[in-house]
């Protein structure tokens, strides 16, 4: 099955093993985040092994409101690599030269506005010299908001470090790793292909480590060691108003589905159709909740599109009753002030 999908993804071809290669390849997709960029290479620069160990590359989607290659010449005084793609070409397709571009045998993507804490890389390194026959490692990571507060941590997945057990059926359901907190081989991104390019807005690094997950054994260290920030001006605060979120989650559960073993697949898809629709319920109510009711409606129709269960019908019917009532309190409001 894995072969079949391959006309989706861009192939990452091998580095010849003739040439010297460092062991980390840190690779930092940036758009219009100049401002958070400080931060995420001071983070990696503090723990820099050196360039014979480590590359270091800030790979820019064409910004267009700020200028990260300053930034990169004043923080990385020549260590810290820069390419500028000519034009601008999503952040999927910028993912796919980050990986085209690394040389190490172990892969970081690191997003230009998120961080990591000291220890990240000494510690993921550890697991797989320790662990060879491992694709992937993975650390618990932390939610931080615009000014950088932490906010909550994610969950954990075991309670010691180690590798996972039924984790493909564990991350089939729901996406449970956020990309800088995880490390993953260059050969395996050599053997299954870069992000799957039907999925445009959301899902495309989950689709990846489910894929990763149904061929590999993955490592999972507990201690906490990246930072993911939430920024509602980022794209998918975009593509969640219009419901582009849940239709690309769709297309991710169906392409996911190909990756199961048989007799857990419907269960499997099922389940994550349902946690999907459950969760653009709950971003409804918060739209409905800010007034925004176009985006409130956009996410409901969107659930019902991806399940049907009784759960989510249920649910649905509250929140449309909810979004009625909204839209008649802000009609009469409108009419009372004389803006209708």
């Amino acid at each position: 099955m894995i072969n079949q999908q391959h006309a989706h993804r861009s192939t990452i071809p091998p580095i010849s093993e003739d040439l010297f290669r460092p062991c980390w390849s840190v690779m930092i997709p940036t758009y219009n985040c100049a401002g958070y960029l400080r931060e995420t290479l001071i983070s990696v620069l503090s723990q820099d092994p050196g360039s014979d160990i480590m590359q270091i590359e800030v790979v820019d989607d064409h910004s267009t409101q700020d200028d990260p290659e300053a930034v990169v010449k004043e923080l990385g005084q020549g260590r810290v690599n820069f390419y500028r793609q000519p034009q601008n070409v999503g952040h999927v397709k910028n993912f796919q030269t980050c990986l085209e571009r690394s040389q190490g045998r172990l892969i970081h993507l690191l997003h230009g506005d998120d961080r990591i804490l000291y220890g990240f890389y000494a510690k993921l390194q550890q697991a797989f010299e320790t662990h060879p026959e491992i694709g992937a490692t993975f650390c618990r990571h932390i939610f931080i908001d615009e000014l950088g507060h932490w906010q909550w941590l994610s969950g954990i997945e075991q309670s010691d470090s180690g590798i996972l057990n039924n984790w493909l059926e564990r991350i089939a359901v729901e996406q449970r790793i956020q990309t800088p907190s995880i490390v993953v081989r260059r050969d395996v991104y050599e053997r299954l292909g870069g992000f799957d390019n039907r999925i445009r807005h959301w899902g495309e690094d989950w689709e990846m480590w489910v894929r990763i997950a149904a061929q590999y054994p993955v490592w999972y260290e507990v201690e906490p060691l990246a930072l993911y920030r939430m920024r509602s001006l980022s794209l998918s605060g975009h593509s969640t108003k219009t419901g582009e979120n849940i239709q690309d989650i769709c297309k991710a559960i169906e392409i996911i589905k190909e990756y199961l073993p048989q007799d857990v697949m419907a269960k499997l898809s099922k389940t994550a159709r349902q946690n999907y629709a459950l969760f653009a319920l709950t971003t409804a109510r918060k739209f409905a909740a800010h007034d925004d009711i176009q985006s409130s409606i956009n996410q409901l129709r969107a659930a019902l599109q991806c399940c049907s269960s009784f759960n989510v019908l249920r649910s649905s019917l509250r929140l449309s009753l909810r979004i009625f009532v909204r839209m008649l309190k802000l009609t009469l409001t409108q009419t009372q002030s004389g803006t209708v």
